[in-house]
């Protein structure tokens, strides 16, 4: 308690966030353009080489050289743009060389054998004047002006044939640069009238033109590109001086890093971290790359006392566990000898739910939209009610150690297995790597550890308390560990509302200004995340999951009786709504302090570092400290009980059936050494993730735990609330769920949050219309369906 006075006590003397930018630009000469050469018109980067245009010539930038190259424009025809992209294709915008600005063709460059060559696209389907583009992942836009002179947008999807004419802009204007990020594109356009500032608009497929208001000054034309996951660079003549400046596409702030000034450019490209441009000076040309460097944030020693303390605990409880139970029966290793109270296995089941998943990526979901992603939370309370009073009882009545034993008494033994296998794949391959991953993120962020090394240390200590302790070191671990999250959450989102100019007023008027707590949306767009979505998602999610979840089931099962299994629901239902509302303001208050603040921001993380981010680079030593132990708690929580779910899964489903004469001590024996497999699996999983550029992990865990995690929630669906199901019709079921949920996703049918519904759906209908073509179950269904139940025990 002393140490943790003493961190606030130190915080609060420190209230005051540093105002200097956390990034540079550094400036170099790339390389001497040649004496004879005209001054490049058009600069481009081809899969990081660059590529200067002047006067129908190209010259690749090769061995510190500007090298002419064989490379020339069509026939009759004049490169009036060009396009990069950072996935470093490039593109050539043409125009006939009679009307050298009125585009109508393009071309996509590549570098073949070191040789530069073209390859024409579609013929555009009107030409375009003033025209500016951008590229990603193979996909080319374009906006410009038609020949009416009216504002047009042409979009050419990879690999298609035609071009799509869209909408122009509102307002009009002479567009600047075009940039495309990976959910917008974004454009600077000239004001039609009044030839003030350059104005800020975006478009997306679902919003369409949205307009965000002016930049700092005027935008030199084709000069931007997107940098990171929210970053845009570009050029800026404020009318004394040009700069390279940063725009953030979340809060909309410009920033000028320091080194950002430049002279009189002439042509500008995306290249590296940053952009390679030319200018004029003193009657010669000079070609420059200025790229952003981000300061290093080191945690502090202070910080570092604090970790290993909470590490050492979490490891020491997995001993005391080990010490005390070192002959213990399977009972004892995988459901904690069913002696767990009640409020701890609510607790545990609220740190398993939260994970790494709540303390990064929803704080980063917050800040990049809304609050629409805590619908789940209010409406999960109402479907874990349902859970405590009517599912629960039920299987924790059973004495089962894995839930999938439900479905062999219920079904096949074959049904069992399977599921089984698909639940581990699931635990494995769409949570706990990305679980792991999230923390080793944060802590490269704030510690300056590479990632790879950071997924190393978080899986290794997880690793060794989860299987020297068995269930009991694993619910008592999460017991602490809420505590220790929480404790940093909250003073987290207090430091931030102290640091915002204004505090809690300023904090409330930006966030409904911006409808940055919006929480409703009752639209029926099946692409978006709508009230009706959550509704399925809680539905199918909570209610007709939770059964087939082994990770929480494993705590409710490890309870005293059906009654304290429902109370541990209860629990966790009561712990929520407020644990939600943290975790999203928390992202709403870093929107409002990087609005103020864009200049504490790093163009090179993604935007499920800027929480991490915060904390490396705001907060007092010692807090950094206690909030990256919290960090830590959110992950392990969650990946111990994967690691110990996963193994009690091998052990009983598999182990147990398949082995000639299994006993208690092998048993557990198997399960400790499949424990540490399984952690190796998730270490080497999330150093992949590592590895790819990902907008958002919170969305992909969704999408994958929808795909693979469906179809046998289906299965417990019918077994537990019809008499009819069968085992073939079951079995028939689950391959139609599989089949139909990957048709939808290979066509992006809907939201990513719908495929977990559609999977429990069909395996239900189709399951239970199927299992009329086969004789009625023949054995005894008594304490297996809602509706032939036993009577409770007493507590």
């Amino acid at each position: 308690m002393r140490l943790l006075v003493a961190i606030a006590l130190l915080a609060l003397a420190n209230v005051a966030a540093a105002a200097e930018s956390l990034s540079t630009l550094r400036t170099s000469t790339v390389a001497a353009w040649p004496a004879d050469a005209p001054a490049p018109e058009v600069l481009v980067a081809v899969t990081g080489t660059p590529v200067a245009l002047a006067d129908g010539e190209a010259r690749l930038l090769q061995d510190g050289q500007w090298r002419r190259t064989s490379w020339r424009p069509p026939d009759g025809t004049v490169v009036a743009g060009g396009v990069g992209a950072q996935d470093g294709m490039a593109f050539l915008l043409l125009a006939p060389r009679a009307a050298p600005r009125q585009v109508d063709r393009a071309l996509r460059l590549t570098l073949e054998g070191g040789t530069l060559a073209s390859h024409a696209l579609p013929g555009l389907p009107m030409t375009l004047s003033q025209a500016r583009g951008a590229a990603r992942g193979g996909a080319l836009q374009l906006a410009g002006v038609d020949e009416a002179g009216a504002p047009r947008l042409l979009t050419l999807a990879a690999g298609a044939g035609d071009w799509r004419v869209r909408d122009g802009w509102p307002g009009g204007g002479t567009p600047r640069a075009l940039v495309a990020t990976a959910t917008a594109s974004y454009l600077a356009a000239a004001h039609a009238h009044d030839g003030g500032p350059d104005r800020m608009l975006r478009w997306s497929p679902d919003a369409g033109w949205e307009t965000l208001g002016d930049a700092p000054g005027r935008i030199l034309a084709g000069a931007g590109r997107a940098l990171g996951q929210a970053h845009l660079l570009f050029v800026v003549d404020a009318g004394d001086a040009s700069a390279i400046m940063s725009y953030h596409a979340i809060t909309g702030a410009w920033t000028a890093p320091p080194g950002g000034g430049v002279g009189d450019v002439r042509a500008a490209t995306a290249w590296n971290n940053g952009l390679l441009w030319s200018e004029a000076a003193a009657g010669t040309t000079r070609l420059a790359a200025s790229e952003i460097e981000s300061g290093r944030l080191l945690l502090r020693w202070l910080d570092w006392i604090v970790m290993a303390f909470y590490l050492a605990a979490m490891v020491g409880i997995g001993v005391f566990f080990y010490a005390r139970d070192r002959h213990a029966s399977t009972a004892d290793f995988f459901v904690g000898g069913r002696s767990i109270p009640f409020w701890v296995a609510g607790v545990s089941l609220y740190a398993t739910n939260v994970s790494s998943i709540s303390f990064i990526a929803i704080p980063a979901k917050a800040f990049e939209s809304n609050w629409q992603y805590l619908t789940n939370n209010l409406l999960a309370v109402f479907g874990l009610m349902f859970v405590a009073v009517w599912i629960v009882p039920l299987l924790r009545r059973l004495d089962l150690m894995s839930v999938f034993t439900y479905l062999e008494t219920r079904f096949h033994p074959a049904i069992r297995m399977i599921a089984s296998a698909l639940c581990i794949l699931v635990q494995i391959g769409s949570r706990m790597s990305v679980i792991l991953f999230l923390p080793s993120l944060a802590i490269a962020t704030i510690t300056g550890i590479d990632v790879v090394w950071s997924v190393l240390i978080m899986g290794g200590f997880t690793i060794l308390y989860t299987t020297l302790g068995g269930m009991k070191a694993v619910v008592w671990t999460d017991f602490v560990q809420v505590f220790v999250m929480f404790g940093g959450a909250l003073f987290a989102i207090g430091f931030i509302l102290l640091n915002i100019n204004g505090g809690v007023p300023e904090f409330m008027a930006t966030a409904m200004a911006e409808d940055k707590m919006k929480l409703l949306d009752f639209s029926f767009d099946l692409t978006q995340a709508t009230v009706w979505g959550f509704l399925f998602l809680v539905l199918f999610d909570v209610v007709l999951t939770f059964p087939k979840d082994q990770v929480l089931m494993q705590r409710v099962l490890s309870t005293k009786s059906g009654r304290e299994a429902g109370r541990s629901v209860w629990m966790f239902a009561a712990m929520m709504i407020p644990g939600g509302c943290l975790f999203y303001g928390i992202g709403t208050a870093l929107y409002v302090y990087y609005k103020s603040h864009p200049e504490r921001m790093d163009p090179l993380l993604p935007i499920d570092a800027t929480f991490p981010l915060f904390i490396a680079a705001e907060l007092p030593m010692g807090v950094t400290g206690l909030i990256v132990a919290g960090i830590f708690a959110a992950a392990m929580s969650t990946l111990s009980s994967i690691i110990n779910s996963v193994s009690t899964l091998a052990s009983v489903d598999f182990y147990e059936r398949l082995a000639k004469h299994p006993t208690q001590k092998a048993s557990v024996r198997f399960a400790e050494i499949v424990g540490v497999l399984v952690g190796l699996v998730g270490i080497g999983l999330a150093l992949l993730l590592s590895r790819l550029d990902i907008h958002s992990l919170f969305d992909v865990s969704i999408e994958l735990f929808g795909l693979l995690g469906g179809g046998f929630a289906g299965a417990y669906t019918l077994g537990m609330f019809t008499r009819r199901a069968n085992a073939p019709g079951v079995a028939i079921g689950i391959a139609s769920a599989i089949l139909l949920t990957l048709a939808a996703w290979s066509i992006d049918l809907v939201h990513s949050y719908f495929y977990l519904a559609i999977s429990i759906l069909v395996c239900i209908v189709v399951g239970y219309l199927a299992s009329f073509l086969f004789p009625p179950p023949a054995q005894s269904l008594a304490g297996l369906t809602i509706h032939d139940t036993q009577p409770d025990e007493t507590p």
